[in-house]
């Protein structure tokens, strides 16, 4: 039986309501993960899916509507660390190598330091950096620091990871080691993950639903189920039903007049 990780319903965000700079950034969104997903947000820059991520992470609140984490409100699965986030940028520290980077959590928690150690080491063996440990993070590459991002935001083991266009910044050929590393974590995790992304071919390749925001103010257009066969491999994106799928998504991302 399947579980419903995330909860929105008619949600809102408007920041400064009621001033002349009001802007309306997200509008009746009603969204629905279950467990084990991988569901991808797209849509044009603005239209509001960092903004809907970080109202689930509880990093802002919703103007109006309801909004459950783990069937709690997402202040206490903030609490409860039901769920971990990776941003665009790795964000480390550079002062600390790479093992304590991902105790950071636990240290700030007040985890025994053996605890931390520990559970530092497992989430380096998860992401395959288990031997880059003692490293310093200007000593690795985009897509390895962003690995370590990866296994800090699964320190805590949580149920759900929100991703924000985590490999953006990543040149064509590391993003697609990328992709194939991640959906190995989400396999062998069975986490829920919640990804953002502008490009087409990466929301198909990786996800299980696809979800199209429109133009400011952000409202779900669509949702296209992606149907290709599991595991992925790399031969998946020269067959004709991804090929047909990009195509779809891009026809719906066109009549939301995204793409004109």
């Amino acid at each position: 039986m399947t579980t419903k990780v995330i909860e929105a319903r008619e949600i809102n965000k408007v920041f400064n309501p009621g001033r002349e700079e009001q802007v309306i950034a997200l509008q009746d969104i009603d969204l629905s993960v279950t467990s084990g997903e991988f569901v991808s947000l797209i849509g044009p820059s603005g239209c509001g899916k960092s903004t809907l991520l970080r109202l689930i992470a509880d990093l802002i609140e919703p103007s109006t509507g309801e909004l459950q984490v783990n069937g709690k409100s997402p202040h206490q699965a903030r609490i409860d660390r039901d769920y971990g986030m990776v941003f665009q940028a790795a964000t480390l520290l550079e002062w600390r190598n790479v093992r304590k980077n991902i105790e950071l959590p636990l240290e700030i928690h007040g985890f025994a330091r053996q605890e931390r150690q520990e559970k530092a080491q497992a989430a380096l063996e998860l992401v395959e950096l288990g031997s880059f440990g003692d490293h310093w993070p200007w000593q690795l590459s985009g897509g390895m620091q962003q690995r370590v991002a990866i296994a800090r935001a699964l320190v805590f083991q949580p149920s759900l990871l929100l991703m924000d266009e985590p490999f953006g910044a990543l040149d064509e050929f590391t993003r697609e080691r990328m992709n194939m590393e991640l959906l190995r974590i989400w396999r062998e995790t069975d986490t829920t993950i919640l990804f953002v992304t502008h490009s087409i071919a990466e929301a198909i390749f990786l996800s299980s639903r696809v979800i199209v925001m429109s133009p400011r103010p952000g409202r779900i257009t669509s949702v296209v189920d992606i149907d290709l066969p599991r595991p992925r491999a790399f031969e998946t994106r020269a067959r004709p039903r991804f090929h047909a799928l990009v195509a779809e998504v891009r026809e719906v991302l066109r009549d939301a007049h995204v793409l004109e």
